[in-house]
């Protein structure tokens, strides 16, 4: 593979990669400005699904949960060809303001990086095979997948994933603020719902009677005790407190929403045990709990040594980048847990990733371009 990308990267033009790079830059803003919450990315799925019949993409389609296909047909058909992905939605509301502004070779604006630039790669990649007329040698199957964020679930993915898993034998993830790191690791995730419920009462009245809010409360401080291994990686975090009825009412129902990861499953089934234990021990007549498991991402990965990750590695050193491996919780998490071939890079750098001053570096995203372009075309030779 190695070889095979260093001959990709030579082969190909490379003459107008900043005007490209402008194109991608200037297409993520145009992204970027189509509201795409994780549930409701159907008006960003229709653009890019036009975007993707103006570059010649053939069967493009938009599937029932908002996913966007196209694919760019290669030389063989009789060999896997190589799917390439980047989710569309945000972790934004509909109501959030998505202006945009530039300083200094950075532009900020929620979204942008994660991950309006990784679709706009994504559409960038097919105007380059348009713009140069090269025809890969394998089926490149673009896909823009849904419900990556948030309480998604990856079920975009999942959906897109058991579409394609038969036509294709390598997975290239992008997110859009990677540049230089190559995740070749899924962390295990799981999401729950903890739900305490009383007969609750008057605050005056029924002083003392256990409150659903004091007791979710006190499972919070609890789970916030834990100290998890630093080897494997394993954390933990409380999204969202809920409850209650009004100031002065014992609240009968409240809640938490409780994030749970770990480079290992095993260490993340520890975590979980012991947040169950927390939850029975507070269970009394009177206070009652419920768990639901409202996101589940299996983990997985390929070794080092994969075709795919060195691949991914030298083309990096052809932009005199010194690759490093990564675990993540991406779109890649799906393949990854079924031993596929998949590997998520980015396009350039920035920062502030879920958060309304979220920016990205221009300048980088020339070479981000170039790595994709060589990996995804020496992937496609390497299939067939």
């Amino acid at each position: 593979m190695k070889s095979l990308v260093a001959e990709t990267h030579r082969a190909l033009n490379w003459d107008h990669i900043n005007s490209l790079a402008d194109w991608v830059v200037a297409e993520a803003i145009r992204i970027q400005q189509i509201p795409a919450p994780t549930f409701a990315e159907a008006p960003r799925a229709a653009y890019v699904a036009q975007q993707m019949a103006a570059f010649g993409l053939h069967d493009v389609e938009i599937d029932s949960v908002s996913n966007v296909y196209g694919r760019l047909p290669g030389h063989t058909r009789s060999t896997p060809g190589v799917m390439l992905t980047a989710h569309t939605d945000t972790v934004f509301d509909v109501a959030t303001d998505l202006t945009v502004r530039r300083e200094n070779g950075t532009i900020y604006g929620p979204g942008l990086g994660d991950n309006s630039l990784g679709v706009s790669a994504l559409l960038g990649l097919a105007k380059y095979m348009a713009d140069h007329n090269v025809q890969p040698s394998s089926d490149l199957w673009f896909v823009a997948t849904v419900c990556e964020e948030g309480l998604g679930d990856l079920k975009g993915m999942r959906a897109a994933f058991q579409k394609l898993r038969n036509q294709v034998g390598q997975i290239i993830n992008l997110e859009g603020l990677s540049f230089g790191h190559v995740y070749n690791g899924g962390i295990a995730v799981q999401r729950l719902h903890v739900t305490a419920t009383t007969e609750g009462g008057h605050s005056w009245l029924h002083f003392g009677k256990p409150s659903a809010i004091h007791g979710i409360v006190e499972l919070g401080a609890q789970i916030c005790r834990i100290v998890p291994p630093a080897h494997p990686r394993t954390t933990y975090n409380i999204g969202m407190l809920e409850g209650g009825q009004t100031i002065n009412a014992i609240a009968s129902k409240a809640g938490l929403w409780l994030d749970l990861r770990s480079e290992s499953h095993m260490e993340l089934q520890r975590l979980r045990q012991r947040v169950d234990t927390i939850i029975r021990q507070l269970t009394t007549t009177e206070l009652r709990f419920q768990i639901e498991i409202v996101g589940d991402r299996p983990a997985g990965a390929i070794p080092a040594h994969h075709p795919l990750i060195q691949g991914a590695l030298a083309a990096l050193e052809l932009e005199e980048i010194r690759g490093t491996l990564e675990c993540g919780s991406t779109d890649g998490n799906i393949p990854l847990a079924y031993n596929y071939p998949t590997v998520t890079i980015g396009i350039t750098r920035g920062g502030n990733a879920h958060r309304l001053d979220e920016f990205i570096e221009t300048t980088p995203v020339a070479a981000g371009m170039r790595h994709f372009i060589t990996l995804a075309l020496a992937a496609a030779r390497y299939t067939a």
